[in-house]
């Protein structure tokens, strides 16, 4: 099935990813409903975004389920992402920007399907202080959130890797670590051996924030994938927000955090934004949570001018190129040619694409004269 996506860089389509099923305590469940509170939906439509707001997914909240120490409330972190992954579909399908706000580090999996329905090619850009690559046989707490990375490489927990109908979700070479400062044994064994980029805050911190985004964004989007931004705001010093699960001294400083972010936000293969392990019950007056709401809309404002100026720029070369270049003889217009010049002269970017699976199934039948499956 074919499906033109036409994107609108002027929209938002907001989705509450409302769950701490994977987490270490309840309260990531109510953050995106504090992040309204807080004004986000009113700053990002101050700065000129038109917001579509998908609602929540029904809250999922974390239970100690000490009869799984290994994988603990498993039924509820699928339940949470069963029906999440509709609503990324859905914004994707809308050609708004998806902006996923978390809950915990598992609900990467349901973004990154969502993303793959229409992507082939998918980077990750997973700006997180852990490495979340822990599977139920080396975890130390059992708590999901910590497996998230290598569920998405296909390791782990049978039912969640099974979640994607082809494994991986994304292969380790187009994923980035970034900002790790902390990392248990079984991660570092794991690492050695991985081809995923990995940068750790002490690096960020002395090459430049800004200067080691820019050359993450360079490496992951070699091939034309698109991108998934992670962002889980444990990344920051706890002395600067400490309104998370797992706060502590170290990481990045908030201004470095945000410099990163401005960099990847702006790039134009970006496909969706998710914000993760905020806890409100950490923030009883309610000021990290406007700090969060002002920092996104911050750095998607930088967003909205990038793109702004990129057609503008381009509508001026060519205009100079017209100006500088004799007309050439009429020639007839090829099948189709009269569109696709009025396509590229649009603002808006188009994408057309089959579902992955289906394509994977049909170059499998082609290459091995076999059926393939879809997922």
């Amino acid at each position: 099935m074919a499906v033109k996506i036409v994107r609108q860089a002027n929209q938002i389509a907001l989705i509450g990813a409302a769950t701490s099923a994977g987490a270490h305590a309840p309260g990531t469940e109510r953050a995106p409903a504090a992040l309204r509170a807080a004004g986000l939906v009113e700053r990002l439509r101050a700065i000129g975004y038109e917001v579509i707001d998908l609602g929540d997914i029904e809250p999922q909240r974390f239970q100690p389920d000490e009869e799984a120490p290994r994988a603990r409330n498993l039924a509820a972190v699928l339940a949470a992402l069963n029906e999440l992954r509709p609503k990324v579909e859905q914004a994707v399908r809308s050609g708004a920007l998806p902006l996923i706000l978390g809950g915990d580090c598992t609900i990467a999996l349901a973004t990154a399907a969502g993303l793959r329905r229409y992507f082939r090619q998918l980077a990750l850009i997973y700006f997180d202080r852990d490495a979340d690559l822990h599977v139920p046989a080396t975890t130390p707490s059992g708590r999901l959130h910590g497996m998230a990375v290598a569920h998405l490489i296909g390791k782990g927990a049978a039912e969640l890797v099974r979640f994607w109908g082809e494994p991986p979700l994304v292969r380790e070479p187009e994923i980035a670590l970034f900002g790790l400062d902390r990392l248990d044994p079984p991660e570092l064994e794991f690492l050695e051996h991985s081809p995923m980029l990995r940068y750790f805050s002490a690096e960020i911190s002395s090459q430049g924030a800004a200067a080691v985004a820019e050359a993450v964004c360079q490496r992951l989007q070699a091939g034309g994938r698109e991108v998934l931004l992670h962002f889980d705001v444990d990344v920051v010093d706890a002395d600067e927000f400490g309104a998370c699960d797992v706060p502590a001294r170290g990481g990045l400083r908030w201004n470095e955090a945000r410099q990163a972010l401005e960099v990847f936000v702006r790039q134009k293969q970006l496909a969706a934004i998710e914000v993760t392990e905020f806890n409100p019950e950490k923030d009883p007056d309610g000021s990290k949570a406007a700090a969060l709401a002002e920092l996104l809309a911050e750095v998607l404002a930088a967003r909205r001018a990038t793109l702004q100026e990129v057609p503008a720029a381009a509508a001026e070369a060519a205009e100079v190129a017209r100006a500088e270049t004799p007309n050439p003889p009429a020639t007839p217009a090829e099948p189709g040619e009269q569109r696709i010049g009025a396509e590229r002269a649009s603002t808006a970017e188009s994408i057309s694409s089959e579902s992955a699976p289906e394509r994977w199934a049909e170059e499998r039948a082609a290459d091995t004269g076999e059926p393939g499956e879809s997922a």
